[in-house]
């Protein structure tokens, strides 16, 4: 897979502190372009980010800018909302995002998190936060947000109404334990005793979304079972009477509130989703704490998915690797969002992705700013 350009993403320096040093920048979790406007998150944070295309370089070059933040607060009845602490909320942990019908679809991690030890720890300290496992309430997120076209780029709105009729923000009926999801989960086969584990442990951790039509696909970082990935297929409805809350409509000859699809990936887990056509992108890396191998796949007609059942390696063929950190940029540079990417004259088809724990050389340019990189697709 080749590299065709870098995209600048500008963020506001005022917009961008995450507080004890960190920046937006320095993590992006989530990455989707929905016309001129491109749609990011950092997944310590309970908001969106919203930039806007503002110049196409002459090289392959794009450059994001006019940065918007959105609170999820203002649209969603969050499971946890946030304190007058900005500094100690609860994150989503949004892993997931995707510009569909009207709405603006997002999907929280679900998964456990295991404290980890800090370099001044004591040996018996370090040992004790190894064996601490929380939940964040509002990881339990999914969710869509009705989206404005506006002459400036795309907005946000709670409720909106227009020729279809009105758009409402809605989430999956659910609290800060849980939600319908991760209750159904729990009486499954596969995976119901990952739930338990923490997600870089191989534990269960949504890290991808995809919308076709009216259903909704989950990327599964963990686990992978043997080798096979998982993707989850949903059919979020709005409940009667209640326009602000979501259910799941059961799918399939069994009747289930999600299909399955278990995929070759050479044993990687999933990273994200992205549409293309009648496939599926599949951006992949390790399940475990871990920088690399990444790669992209595409599931050939896995944008319509027919049943339950497994995904075999010949129906998923390598798009391409994704660099990683190596060397003196060890520990950085790990791929998280994908998405695909377009501009007046561009040349395509390509992705754009995103990057967290970006490398020193990402953020040598304007304060505030991060660099991504395009990639051609074969």
């Amino acid at each position: 897979m080749r590299k065709i350009g870098t995209a600048q993403l500008q963020f506001d320096p005022k917009l961008n502190r995450l507080g004890k040093g960190k920046e937006i920048r320095h993590g992006l979790s989530i990455v989707f372009q929905s016309g001129h406007s491109l749609w990011l998150a950092n997944d310590e944070t309970i908001s969106l980010e919203r930039l806007t295309l503002q110049r196409e370089g002459s090289e392959g070059g794009l450059r994001f800018g006019d940065h918007r933040q959105f609170a999820l607060s203002d649209y969603l009845k969050l499971p946890v909302p946030p304190p007058s602490d900005a500094e100690d909320i609860e994150e989503a942990d949004v892993e997931g995002i995707a510009v569909s019908e009207g709405y603006l679809w997002l999907v929280g991690s679900h998964s456990l998190k295991r404290a980890k030890p800090r370099e001044d720890d004591s040996a018996r300290k370090g040992v004790k936060r190894l064996a601490t496992v929380s939940s964040d309430g509002n990881r339990f997120l999914l969710a869509r947000i009705p989206v404005v076209d506006e002459a400036d780029g795309q907005t946000l709105a709670k409720e909106v109404e227009d020729e279809g009729g009105m758009r409402t923000a809605a989430l999956l009926h659910g609290d800060d334990t849980g939600n319908d999801l991760t209750r159904a989960l729990a009486q499954d086969p596969h995976l119901q005793a990952f739930l338990a584990i923490p997600g870089k442990d191989n534990g269960f951790d949504i890290e991808g979304l995809a919308i076709v039509g009216e259903r909704v696909l989950l990327g599964l970082r963990g686990p992978v079972l043997r080798g096979w990935a998982v993707i989850l297929e949903l059919l979020p409805k709005q409940v009667d009477g209640d326009p602000a809350t979501l259910q799941l409509e059961s799918l399939g000859p069994d009747k289930q509130p999600f299909l399955k699809h278990f995929l070759h990936l050479d044993g990687l887990g999933i990273r994200d989703l992205c549409v293309h056509g009648d496939d599926l992108l599949i951006l992949a890396g390790p399940t475990m704490d871990l920088d690399g191998p990444v790669a992209i796949f595409r599931w050939l007609g896995g944008a319509h998915p027919a049943k339950n059942g497994l995904v075999l390696r010949e129906a998923c063929p390598s798009v391409g690797a994704v660099p990683f950190g190596q060397g003196a940029d060890k520990g950085t540079d790990h791929a998280e969002g994908m998405c695909l990417c377009s501009a007046d004259g561009w040349e395509g088809p390509a992705v754009l992705v995103v990057y967290d724990a970006a490398s020193p050389s990402r953020l040598a340019h304007a304060k505030g700013a991060v660099s991504a990189d395009i990639f051609a697709l074969p």
